[in-house]
């Protein structure tokens, strides 16, 4: 559960001790006008006169003012609250599935063409100053769309598919992260897929000729906010590198990737030239890469369900939440306060309190 309003210097809370003992100060001294009033008959009869609503006007600035002392004590310990903010992401990489385990028709009319209408309709609702850019991966990945604003490039390279075989969905990550830093090469000869063979995780360097050789410092997972990696896929990892190792090396860039994971429960069973399989989503192994990168998974069963988790995406990427230091908005607050405590006063009384 997230704590509504935090303070990066909690420590001076304590002046709002100043609160009550000021109260306590306005009481005292309304206690003592009346007694003082009380001895003289001609005052008491004065005040009578004056009526409930020149009480209330009496109490009213102080009142104001009390409050804009409280936001202004508030403020010198810097609050903190989770806004809505409109997101940073200037880039948008969708890597999607193109494998031929996408011709299955359990998300109608086939999940390679619900996924193509589900794409379309998200480039259609990005905003203008975002550049999307797309990635398709079956036995390898390719870039066949460089990040762009021009929607309708967007929308004829996704018409553009074609089903291939194989599925590495490791190297839809990587290149789609190669898309993001176009001046890092992410070495892929140190890992190898086969179960009999040594596995390393694939890294990162820079790209030969650039600054230097020096290993890229990892960020924190999810910090980087230029850009984010959309992945969607049906089945398992058959080729190419490991698709945790793959998330790894995005959430040490601080990239996060979304996964969608298309199609239902049972799968469906699919045949060719006498040999058939049953293709099923691998949600572990979508939602642990979601997790390493910061990112979240979504499952889309139908072409409706499908077109939702885009339209919930591109609202995510285009606003956000995020931790925001709101003092400004309290010392606001509180002159706002301060100036009416004081007008109020000179209207009715002539005087500032």
């Amino acid at each position: 559960m997230k704590v509504p309003l935090t303070f990066l210097w909690p420590d001076v809370l304590w002046l709002l001790v100043l609160v009550p003992l000021l109260v306590a100060a306005y009481l005292w001294i309304l206690r003592r006008k009346r007694r003082l009033t009380a001895k003289y008959a001609s005052l008491a009869m004065v005040k009578d006169a004056q009526g409930t609503t020149s009480r209330w006007r009496r109490h009213a600035p102080p009142t104001l003012f009390l409050v804009a002392l409280t936001l202004m004590l508030l403020a010198i310990a810097r609050p903190q609250a989770v806004l809505v903010l409109p997101s940073l992401h200037d880039t948008i990489i969708l890597a999607m599935d193109v494998s031929g385990s996408m011709r299955a028709g359990d998300v109608a009319p086939n999940r390679l063409a619900a996924a193509q209408a589900a794409a379309k309709a998200f480039v259609d609702a990005t905003p203008p100053h975002t550049r999307v850019g797309i990635v398709s991966f079956a036995g390898t990945a390719a870039v066949v769309q460089p990040p762009t604003r021009e929607h309708d490039d967007l929308n004829a390279a996704i018409d553009r598919f074609q089903l291939q075989r194989g599925t590495a969905v490791g190297a839809g990550i990587l290149v789609s992260l190669k898309t993001i830093f176009p001046d890092v090469e992410f070495d892929l000869r140190s890992w190898n897929p086969r179960p009999d063979a040594q596995k390393g995780p694939p890294s990162s360097r820079p790209a030969p000729g650039k600054a230097a050789d020096k290993p890229v410092a990892p960020v924190p997972p999810g910090s980087y906010s230029n850009a984010a990696i959309i992945l969607l896929t049906d089945g398992q990892a058959t080729a190419g590198p490991d698709p945790i190792e793959s998330a790894r090396i995005a959430a040490e860039r601080g990239i996060r990737v979304f996964t969608v994971g298309i199609g239902t429960e049972k799968g469906e069973l699919l045949g060719a030239e006498g040999w058939s399989m049953r293709v099923r989503l691998d949600e572990a192994s979508l939602k642990k890469i979601a997790d390493i990168t910061q990112g979240e998974y979504f499952h889309a069963g139908t072409a409706d369900e499908l077109t939702k988790v885009y339209r919930l995406l591109n609202s995510k990427l285009v606003f956000e939440q995020k931790q925001t230091e709101v003092t400004a908005l309290f010392a606001a607050a509180a002159a706002l306060f301060a100036v009416l405590a004081a007008l109020l006063s000179m209207l009715w009384f002539g005087r500032i309190m």
